[in-house]
């Protein structure tokens, strides 16, 4: 069945829902309006008001209702309305979610998915274009996953929903429209985890790691390169804490090069650990030192400039020519 991203998403909640009667779902307009992006749309007509809950634009108390849920044997699944309206709900998130297993010794679960949509490229302002995933993946305690076609959507929501780990599950939204076939009746059993990287391209000439709403980018950038000659393989990490290495190593011994590109800003962002990880697990692979094409390290800009900020096909070409010492906009300058 071909499905947008979105559908997608909607799949695996009704599904959940279906499944186990411990499932709820946690968010602001999610119910009766069916989510801003509409992602929920019809869940609660078909599952009722208890179980898919419109509550109050107080992102704290979403988060701390879905922990006093989890304590006595739920499910829940909440959606923050957009990426930076998720700074409310941290200390939450970071203090109590992420900690509780820990704290108790093992004797309570935090079987808690939070949904986020994230990213830019729709035209909005900040608050609504941001990408916080490092907050997170730099906190112990939580798992932090973001697909980037519909199958994976779909599926790496429902084994976040069945996990009895914490999940904070980063949806690129301005991928929502991306049409791909799903399987809907494949078994869990058989799945990839959700903690799994993905070779997406395969390749011989340089590495490119990429996630969430820039892995189309990286396929795209990797279609351009080939007309010239050059052979990039792409790697989508699907998980970003824990983070999959053993293809991205096994990849940069075969290529001596790695790429990595994600829309957060470059200073502490995920691209900068990778890039340590690989450089003290691959030292002796490496042609060149690792490229990182990311956002700059500003606020998000206005709407009408965000192309600029975001990296695109052009910026990550340039990023491979970097890493093949081709002629790059570095050329002849110190970085």
């Amino acid at each position: 069945m071909k499905l947008s991203l979105t559908q997608a998403i909607n799949a695996g909640l009704r599904r959940a829902l279906e499944d186990d009667p411990k499932v709820v779902l946690l968010g602001e307009d999610i119910g009766t309006l069916g989510g801003v992006f509409r992602v929920t749309d019809g869940l609660m007509k078909d599952f009722g008001s208890h179980r898919v809950i419109d509550t109050p634009l107080a992102e704290s108390a979403i988060i701390g209702t879905a922990v006093g849920l989890a304590y006595r044997g739920f499910r829940p699944v909440c959606e923050i309305q957009f990426d930076g309206f998720i700074y409310p709900g941290f200390d939450q998130i970071v203090s109590q979610v992420a900690k509780l297993h820990a704290r108790t010794r093992g004797a309570v679960r935090m079987p808690l998915t939070i949904r986020v949509p994230f990213g830019g490229g729709i035209g909005s302002p900040e608050h609504h274009s941001e990408s916080p995933e490092a907050y997170f993946v730099h906190t112990s305690g939580l798992r932090v996953i973001s697909p980037s076609n519909p199958q994976d959507a779909y599926t790496m929501l429902r084994q976040a929903i069945a996990s009895d780990d914490p999940v904070l599950y980063f949806e690129p939204k301005r991928r929502y429209h991306a049409k791909d076939e799903v399987m809907l009746d494949a078994p869990l059993s058989t799945a990839p985890l959700m903690g799994a990287a993905r070779v997406v391209a395969a390749g011989t000439d340089v590495t490119l790691v990429s996630y969430g709403p820039l892995v189309r980018t990286a396929l795209d950038a990797a279609s351009a390169a080939a007309a010239e000659g050059i052979s990039i393989e792409v790697i989508d990490l699907r998980s970003l804490s824990p983070i999959d290495y053993l293809p991205v190593m096994e990849s940069v011994r075969r290529t001596g090069r790695l790429v990595i590109s994600h829309e957060a800003g470059q200073t502490l962002g995920l691209g900068a650990e990778i890039a340590a990880t690989i450089t003290e697990r691959c030292f002796n692979y490496l042609e060149v030192a690792p490229v990182r094409v990311t956002g700059f390290d500003i606020p998000y800009p206005p709407s009408k400039v965000e192309k600029h900020h975001l990296p695109d096909l052009d910026r990550i070409l340039d990023g491979v020519d970097r890493a093949l010492g081709r002629p790059n906009s570095h050329s002849g300058m110190e970085d």
